[in-house]
């Protein structure tokens, strides 16, 4: 449990094992390589220049938010997809000062409104703004839902000038829910299939479909593929964390974790940290392979997770890790959601064989506008 290493972090902190995400890297990418599809991370798991440009040497490129796209931007980051809907007249303006900055950058649209705000914002560009349309896939969130909907939004976009179709783009997220490995598999290749078909009755109107997009790590690290795609948009498998962790049945690729101290321990089954709600995430997920049965798991000790967060106070309950630790001992928390928990941090801690190799600014932090 206490070793040098920790003898010199203070608690609670974000620490990341070099050796660890450099395998989860290129081991990513190695799979994206042999489906013969690009791979397009997620930037909103690791918030950070150091990592993209990690994941662009192995031949990734990136996904953001506009804050987001910003930094990475000015960053050297050339390959910006932006896989939300932006509404806002503020927003287009932003993007259109980002757009000289980048080589490609595109944005995801779902609805008229936006085709609008674009056409009005980039009324004096000379090349129209890319975008990709989202389509629901299954996870009830943004996206077009109905085909009559999507032919509608074709249409109607295909009459602007200064926008232009360059795909779709779907995201997976009800697998997390999946009883088990095989559902998980089966309801990505249904989500996949349903884009595809979207794709075809794009490609039916006169659109030259350039990008069909998906992915969720549980879902593409248990093997669902489904030909005719031309890019993964995943994130989370750079660091992984406790539901993506459960999804493939494997924690040793859980790269960030949250170094704490055991504060009190008030019974003889109660355990207390100074991780709480203000570094770790109170998410947590109670079905499918993603359920995480708390709010973080301790690295070393198996099935042992944090029951409950107060704002500066983790609370595990559990006589045999009771009896285990002692009051200032140091132990790792994996986190039950890695995306926002790097969120809390000005900067992570990278490690390698009990060593710190240097500190990372979290540059991103906070920029979700």
């Amino acid at each position: 449990m206490n070793n040098k290493l920790y003898e010199i972090i203070d608690t609670p902190s974000l620490i990341i094992d070099e050796e660890i995400v450099l395998d989860n890297i290129k081991n990513t990418q190695a799979l994206a390589d042999s489906k013969g599809v690009l791979l397009r991370p997620h930037i909103k798991t690791h918030r950070m220049p150091y990592f993209a440009k990690l994941q662009m040497k192995y031949g990734a490129t990136g996904s953001a938010k506009i804050g987001e796209a910003e930094v990475m931007a000015n960053h050297g980051i050339q390959d910006i997809f932006i896989a939300n809907e932006i509404v806002g007249i503020l927003k287009y303006k932003r993007l259109k000062a980002l757009r000289p900055l980048v080589k490609k950058l595109r944005i995801g649209i779902d609805n008229t409104t936006q085709v609008d705000q674009i056409e009005q914002v980039f009324s004096t560009e000379k090349e129209p703004l890319e975008v990709l349309i989202e389509y629901e896939v299954g996870e009830n969130r943004s996206g077009i839902i109905e085909d009559t909907d999507l032919i509608h939004l074709v249409k109607y976009t295909l009459k602007k000038k200064h926008i232009i179709i360059k795909g779709i783009f779907s995201h997976e997220g009800h697998t997390y829910k999946a009883a088990n490995r095989t559902e998980c598999i089966s309801l990505a290749e249904n989500a996949y299939r349903r884009t595809l078909h979207a794709a075809d009755l794009m490609r039916n109107m006169g659109v030259e479909v350039e990008t069909i997009s998906v992915g969720a790590t549980p879902s593409i690290l248990n093997g669902a593929f489904t030909e005719g795609i031309t890019e993964l948009r995943i994130g989370t498998y750079i660091f992984f964390d406790v539901g993506q962790a459960s999804a493939i049945e494997d924690f040793s690729h859980c790269a960030a974790t949250v170094l704490a101290t055991v504060i009190s321990k008030p019974n003889k089954e109660r355990v207390v940290i100074d991780a709480g709600a203000k570094a770790l995430v109170g998410q947590n997920r109670n079905i499918g392979i993603c359920a995480t049965n708390g709010f973080g798991r301790i690295k070393n000790f198996e099935n042992v997770t944090i029951a409950a967060l107060f704002d500066e106070h983790g609370v595990i309950i559990n006589k045999a890790f009771n009896e285990q630790v002692k009051i200032g001992d140091k132990v790792e928390v994996i986190p039950s959601h890695i995306c926002p928990t790097v969120n809390l941090y000005d900067k992570a801690i990278l490690i390698k064989n009990n060593d710190i190799v240097r500190t990372i600014d979290i540059a991103c932090r906070g920029k979700s506008q």
